[in-house]
């Protein structure tokens, strides 16, 4: 390896070094100047808490053990929603692809469904699934996989024309064309849709455990808000926010083995 070689290396770790040391810092302020202005009574601690009192109530889930059954059920629910999810997006995708009428059939409604807000059909989900773990996938389930879909369905149409026009000369049928080209191309488009599929399955598991569930963090945030519970509220925002950011570098890690 060259010396410049080398010096545009060492460069790349020191900015993502000080990129990294700079977002801790704004994470700290932010905790230090929130605890500040709670302690010193310019904010109201009770409606805004702290991050003292955060602390304080996450400790006690910690010890009695329900935050663990939180997180738990939370994550169950979002890793089977999201592979159920991506995995009939995927083949729907596929169907849409190769049946071009069909897909301009149904475009319309995909868009239509896409764009209702899924939180109104929560009282119908729930007389139809029950007011159960299986309401909490389906309102899950209808906030990805439309988004997956359309994805990749979109992955697939931007395939260059003239590489299967290629294949064609060459005697490759439809299936082939699929398995050899089209999926093949299609791979960072796939890929990219893991991270837009996981953060929105997330916000439908979440948004499940609003309105049916007895235990996940939405459960826990939703609780605190009818008892009046800001610190267990907060509590379960930041929990919240934690998970999504392990999920998310997570699913990153997997995209980048994947892309290589």
């Amino acid at each position: 390896m060259s010396e410049q070689a080398k010096s545009i290396i060492k460069k790349k770790k020191r900015q993502k070094f000080f990129i990294i040391f700079v977002q801790f810092l704004i994470v700290i302020g932010f905790f230090l100047g929130w605890e500040y202005l709670a302690q010193n009574k310019i904010i109201n601690s009770f409606i805004f808490s702290s991050p003292s009192r955060i602390m304080e109530t996450l400790q006690g889930l910690i010890i009695t053990g329900e935050l663990w059954e939180h997180i738990l059920t939370t994550l169950y629910e979002t890793i089977l929603a999201f592979t159920i999810g991506i995995s009939a997006g995927f083949v729907i995708a596929i169907i849409l692809y190769e049946f071009p009428i069909l897909a301009k059939i149904i475009d319309p409604f995909l868009t239509m469904i896409n764009s209702l807000p899924k939180v109104a059909l929560g009282p119908i989900i729930i007389i139809w699934a029950g007011a159960n773990t299986k309401s909490i996938i389906v309102m899950a389930l209808l906030i990805n996989l439309i988004v997956s879909i359309m994805n990749i369905y979109n992955g697939f149409q931007g395939v260059d024309e003239m590489k299967i026009k290629l294949l064609k000369s060459f005697g490759a049928n439809k299936k082939q064309i699929l398995r050899y080209l089209i999926i093949p191309e299609s791979k960072r488009t796939i890929i990219s849709s893991l991270k837009i599929n996981i953060s929105m399955t997330l916000i439908g598991v979440i948004m499940g455990e609003f309105l049916v569930s007895k235990k996940g963090i939405g459960y826990l945030i939703i609780y605190g808000t009818q008892v009046f519970n800001l610190n267990l509220v907060m509590t379960g925002i930041l929990v919240l926010i934690l998970l999504s950011f392990i999920i998310y570098e997570i699913v990153s890690f997997i995209e980048k083995k994947l892309s290589t």
